[in-house]
């Protein structure tokens, strides 16, 4: 099928000084002089990177730095071996260490806890109190292997903890503190901690929500846990913490000794340095373990050569401990680029919060996601005529599907001289399959291509590689940073790992990662488009169409704040029925007959009759995960009368009492 979508426009072109400039411009240099090459653009660094995946991953260890103990024998042992690949054997390393290697007076973090809390810290301040904290873990048992995980918001104790767990060798989990206990337990209880670093609260839209509740829930379901370390936020003096069982305040459990001497426990490549959960909205998540070395070397690709991180930028993204972009955004420690972290809601207590720091800490790579810039879309927010953006120089986007307009939005209401990189990948993998480099051209809709070295195509049904039409994203060929394994693996087989990613073209003969989105692969720019997961594809009259298709169009409506569009099938024989889309309505705005029409006529006009739902209704809150996604999946399950098993791993479980209200009107 043809996709059916808007003229996509060039909104930005590289210039000469900033291509001259960038670092991918610098690796390609590199490139060219050690490997004896003559690439001269970013198509071209793309095309070598996949027909050379060892030498690029051999260019990328050397480019970034990497700090080793002991060298690799060679970058990978046998690329055929998928899932499997053994990537730099012989090397040894550790993951904080190289996230440590500068000890000097620039800020390593900024901290802003929405309107309370403001702190800083400097590389030298980090690396001493990394050294304190991991001599204190060590006192109390910890060592290589064992788990320890966190139940705490975005402040700068979170990566501290996590530095010094792993350089130990310890292995790192975390989830956000606004996770309701069920969801920690179903995460946590499965990979057995010894330490849990938490917290006494957190602030949300300047609400207080103590969480010592829930940390007496979690400590009483997971035995393992021997010691609990919990961080004063929301209280002025140490908080009551009687009922947490081995529970002991951040500021007592820390080493007093001022200068302890760090050692950094020297391991294999793929030693496990996190275990990464899915989102659990329709079943206990499954525990991803990713080795150390794989993550380092993927998070200082996406860093260096996609966003252009350098050490002189301030980085944030819009994130938590619960979403794989905090541990990819913590990774640019390694590069010595300064990190802001914000706690609480952007949108607080302005809409335009995000933009008052970028003018007031010289913020120059800001992340966000597409449901973020759609509000301020649809607010008509302007931010470039109220505040000084000048060393703003990066927009990444990522988590759900932005359209077209909103890529427009970015140039003409924020700034028009940005590089614009909307990236997608996954949990799984602690990185993106798509994004590209910041020297090609930007275009409305559309990510600039696949991410270097991940040898990307979109396969049909019959998995045959097809440009222009909807189909499966799948990655050809293994890259260093997905799973080493999953943790509950009932085999040697890894039969659940390649049930989750390489069965559902295995009958045709391929032997790709498929990771369940629905693209497009554009032949004129090379340039991606994502219309959605593949699992909430709907087929009217037979025909595809990703939920992003509606989306995009009903979210410009200045009526519509938010959308769900989901598949009715007969229960019989599993035939598709017809969509129904629920609507979140704009402030003061009621869903009426005249909207209902208005709503099919643009669908109609804009897409296809096809894409007109036989059924509009609204409805008071879209369900999300915490990584900003639409649970469409699960909505769907509660209208076909099937039971939803964790509720506790959305961001806004209530969300779906609805939608089981109102079950019984669809049929």
């Amino acid at each position: 099928m043809l996709i059916i979508t808007a003229v996509r426009k060039k909104l930005w072109e590289p210039s000469e000084n900033w291509i001259k400039n960038a670092e991918a411009t610098r690796f390609i240099e590199f490139i060219n002089k050690k490997y004896n090459q003559n690439i001269s653009t970013g198509k071209k660094l793309y095309d070598w990177s996949i027909e050379k995946i060892e030498d690029f991953w051999d260019a990328m260890w050397k480019f970034s730095g990497i700090i080793a103990s002991q060298p690799y024998e060679k970058v990978v042992e046998d690329l055929s071996v998928y899932p499997g690949t053994k990537w730099f054997p012989g090397a040894k390393l550790n993951f904080a260490e190289n996230m440590l290697k500068f000890k000097d007076n620039q800020l390593a973090f900024v901290f802003q806890g929405e309107t309370k809390v403001t702190k800083k810290m400097t590389y030298a301040e980090l690396n001493k109190v990394v050294a304190r904290l991991a001599k204190s873990l060590r006192e109390n048992g910890v060592k290589i292997g064992d788990r320890v995980v966190s139940y705490i918001p975005n402040l700068i104790e979170t990566p501290i903890a996590m530095l010094a767990a792993t350089s130990i060798g310890a292995i790192w989990a975390s989830c956000g503190a606004e996770l309701q206990p069920s969801a920690v337990i179903d995460r946590f209880g499965q990979i057995e901690p010894k330490v849990l670093f938490t917290v006494d609260g957190y602030y949300y839209r300047d609400k207080v929500f103590n969480i010592i509740p829930n940390i007496k829930e979690v400590v009483k379901a997971i035995p393992s846990i021997e010691k609990v370390i919990i961080v004063s936020y929301i209280s002025d003096n140490k908080p009551d913490i009687i009922s947490i069982p081995n529970g002991v305040h951040w500021d007592d459990f820390i080493s007093k000794e001022e200068n302890p001497e760090i050692q950094f426990e020297q391991l294999p490549f793929d030693h496990p340095v996190y275990v990464m959960f899915s989102s659990g909205t329709t079943g206990k998540p499954k525990c991803m373990v990713q080795g150390a070395g794989g993550v380092l070397v993927k998070h200082l690709n996406e860093l260096i050569l996609s966003t252009d991180l350098k050490r002189s930028d301030v980085i944030i993204y819009i994130t938590a401990p619960s979403w794989m972009m905090w541990n990819w955004l913590i990774s640019s420690l390694a590069v010595g680029a300064t990190i802001f972290l914000y706690d609480g809601n952007p949108l607080y207590p302005d809409p335009l919060r995000m933009f008052e720091l970028m003018e007031k800490h010289k913020i120059s790579i800001f992340g966000t996601s597409a449901s973020y810039l759609h509000y301020l879309m649809g607010i008509n927010a302007k931010p470039t005529e109220k505040y000084d953006l000048s060393a703003l120089r990066v927009i990444s986007q990522t988590a759900s599907t932005l359209s077209p307009e909103g890529f427009e939005y970015v140039y003409n209401e924020i700034k028009k001289d940005l590089y614009f990189n909307s990236i997608s990948g996954g949990t799984d993998i602690n990185g993106c399959f798509a994004g590209a480099i910041p020297i090609l051209p930007v275009y409305s809709g559309e990510l600039q291509g696949p991410a270097l070295a991940m040898k990307v195509k979109s396969y049909n049904d019959n998995a045959e590689p097809v440009l222009d039409e909807q189909a499966e994203l799948v990655c050809e060929a293994p890259a260093p940073s997905m799973p080493i394994y999953f943790w509950d693996d009932d085999d040697d087989n890894m039969t659940k790992y390649k049930a989750a990613y390489f069965d559902h073209f295995k009958d045709t003969g391929k032997n790709v990662w498929r990771h369940g989105d629905y693209i497009v692969i554009h032949s004129d720019t090379g340039g991606i488009t994502f219309w959605g997961r593949s699992d909430a594809v709907l087929k009217p009259s037979g025909v595809r169409i990703g939920t992003a298709e509606i989306y995009n169009v009903i979210e410009q409506l200045p009526e519509i704040a938010d959308s769900l569009a989901i598949g009715l099938k007969d229960l019989k024989d599993g035939t598709f029925k017809y969509i129904v889309l629920f609507v979140q309505m704009a402030e003061n705005y009621k869903l009426t007959d005249g909207i209902k029409d208005k709503i099919k006529k643009t669908l109609r006009e804009r897409t296809s009759p096809r894409h007109v739902p036989a059924l509009i209704m609204e409805t008071p809150d879209i369900p999300y995960t915490f990584s900003n996604k639409k649970v469409e999946i699960a909505v769907t399950k509660i209208l076909h009368g099937m039971a939803i098993a964790n509720r506790g791993a959305l961001r806004n479980p209530e969300s779906l009492d609805f939608y089981e209200k109102v079950k019984n009107k669809l049929k």
